[in-house]
């Protein structure tokens, strides 16, 4: 029979070494970004399911099962809020580049030069 620990332990070893690129070799494929979260997804999707329907013949209690439920909408509300931390600590440390403000507006400024000697009206 098998044991919650040890298969949790499993999943998590194997989807880290995949994740990490360790075993790149043996399936042989170069994994984007994109990837790696797809197969994140799947391993934690494929997780929940198997624990919540039972599949792996595991009695859970009571208590796990009411936490189990709503966990992947735990999940999405906490991916969401670090969106948005992630978003407004971007904004909040954007660093404006004065020099290439003022060599922009002195590029417009020749451009504007140079169509106006073309005969260009604004």
């Amino acid at each position: 029979m098998l044991s919650v620990g040890g298969l949790r332990l499993n999943l998590v070893r194997f989807s880290f070494l995949l994740l990490r690129g360790a075993l790149l070799p043996f399936f042989a494929v170069t994994m984007t970004k994109l990837a790696q979260w797809l197969w994140g997804l799947a391993i934690l999707g494929s997780t929940w399911v198997a624990l919540t329907t039972g599949a792996l013949g595991l009695e859970l209690p009571l208590s796990c099962q009411e936490v189990l439920w709503p966990l992947p909408a735990y999940l999405l509300v906490s991916a969401g809020c670090y969106a948005l931390g992630t978003v407004g600590y971007r904004v909040a440390t954007f660093h404006d580049c004065e020099d290439a403000a003022r060599e922009l507006q002195s590029q417009i400024q020749e451009a504007r030069a140079d169509l106006a000697r073309r005969g260009l009206r604004f």
